[in-house]
């Protein structure tokens, strides 16, 4: 879409192109939307037909205005962009909504030339126009230039005539040979690395599984399950240093990031959103950020993991700082967007955990705070890490978060004294948690958490206070 793109070596910037839905600022779609909307707005409010409603109607071959809520349902991006050069024609014979449309485009686009060229450092940047809407429109290109004048006054701005195969060519010229060379050494020290990970080796009592009774099979499995208990208690240490450095940051206004690709990273979504029911914790306290985004957490994302940069990202647009703690998931521990995402971290002045199933990984170049490496051993079958590794995981997980809960005064006893009560279910736990603490019968109970607007804490206190 709509985009501004700035290089500088090997630095790319980019501002705008986030879809017409999202974004698309100053370009054909975006001012053909707007031009739409107004037209609309002004028969809502005048009854009146404007010219450019007028000329719509025939480019669209429609009959009534009513006419463009079917079209509209049915046209992809390219057909309404094309009405754009309508609303350029309407702003020229003196609309005065289209001129401001149009000069709004401008200014759009002028200020996203202005910030890219800021990122790069760039006082004096040579701007290219691509794209028909300046080709054909020259007082866009002159609304546009006159904008940017304002924020660059150095800046060199023309039309570009030439066409964007020429530069496909250069890039694959002088661009993918270094990316080629670059990429066809990393994988290969990864995969080696890799391949050595105690999830990738193969189990000992696992050779045969397809000749196993349905019997035989579930008590392997569940004999397998001893190895997470043990794991576990053989990383007491780091876990304890973990929750420490967790409980200090939540007290102290900061989050929790739960960060990994796969299975790894959906067990941290999964951790970060038990949190706010159970605890009636901000929803921003505790937080899972999986490669591939909301997708991957149904659908393997290929690719996704295997990006450091998009993991620092990731962190980035979340707002990550000193105060906060970023928990790194990967059985393996050599997880490409983690590692990123930690290393990013690190620099941002977070806390570092990093939590794996592979003793056998080597050493980190730089350790982060917290390295917990759980000892779980080759899977039944070799590398599925949703097996022993998952569950191990997500035990780990519970404690981090679950212990941190409790140290910031979430839990009394062992009752959730903050837990969000949505439904009937949780309106019997809450009330049971009432009658048990006070003694007093159910109906009594549940008389009180109503009056207290159904808040264990406020029940707790406002009753207790009172017996």
């Amino acid at each position: 879409g709509a985009a501004v793109h700035g290089r500088r070596g090997t630095e790319i910037e980019k501002a705008g192109g986030w879809g017409q839905l999202l974004g698309d600022r100053g370009g054909g779609y975006d001012l053909a939307m707007q031009g739409l909307r107004l037209v609309l707005t002004h028969y809502d409010l005048e009854r009146e037909i404007t010219p450019l409603a007028q000329e719509i109607l025939g480019l669209l071959g429609l009959n009534r205005l009513q006419d463009l809520v079917g079209w509209a349902m049915q046209a992809d991006k390219m057909s309404v962009a094309r009405l754009a050069p309508a609303v350029f024609r309407a702003a020229k014979f003196g609309d005065s909504a289209m001129q401001s449309t149009i000069e709004g485009g401008a200014q759009v686009l002028a200020r996203y030339t202005a910030a890219v060229a800021r990122r790069l450092e760039f006082p004096d940047p040579q701007v290219k126009l691509i794209g028909g809407i300046f080709g054909h429109h020259p007082e866009y290109v002159s609304l546009f230039t006159y904008r940017l004048s304002t924020l660059l006054p150095q800046a060199r701005v023309s039309v570009c005539t030439e066409s964007g195969a020429i530069g496909a060519a250069w890039l694959a010229a002088h661009v993918a040979p270094a990316a080629a060379v670059e990429k066809s050494t990393t994988p290969e020290i990864a995969s080696v690395e890799l391949a050595s990970a105690a999830t990738e080796q193969s189990h000992p009592s696992a050779k045969d599984l397809e000749k196993r009774t349905p019997a035989e099979l579930v008590d392997l499995f569940i004999a397998e399950e001893d190895r997470v208990a043990e794991a576990l208690a053989a990383c007491r240490v780091p876990l304890t240093a973990a929750v420490e450095i967790v409980s200090t940051a939540l007290r102290s206004g900061g989050r929790l990031f739960h960060v990994g690709a796969g299975t790894s990273g959906r067990l941290g979504v999964l951790d970060a959103s038990e949190i706010p029911p159970t605890f009636g914790a901000d929803p921003g306290l505790v937080q899972g950020v999986i490669a591939g985004g909301a997708t991957a957490l149904q659908h393997a994302v290929e690719g996704a993991e295997d990006e450091p940069r998009a993991g620092a990202l990731s962190l980035l647009e979340r707002g990550v700082g000193p105060k906060d703690v970023v928990c790194g998931i990967a059985a393996s521990g050599r997880t490409p967007f983690v590692l990123g995402a930690l290393t990013e971290a690190r620099q941002l002045g977070a806390k570092t955990i990093l939590l794996t199933c592979n003793p056998a990984r080597l050493p980190s170049i730089a350790p982060w705070d917290v390295e917990i490496d759980l000892p779980t051993g080759p899977e039944l079958i070799t590398g599925s890490t949703r097996l022993k590794a998952g569950t191990a995981t997500k035990v780990a997980l519970n404690i981090l978060s679950t212990c941190a809960m409790i140290r910031l005064g979430k839990v009394r006893g062992n009752t959730m004294i903050d837990l969000r009560i949505s439904n009937e279910k949780l309106r019997d736990r809450g009330t049971r948690i009432v009658a048990g603490t006070f003694g007093v019968p159910y109906d009594e109970a549940r008389r009180r958490l109503a009056a207290a607007d159904w808040s264990v804490r406020v029940c707790l206190d406002r009753f207790g206070a009172q017996d």
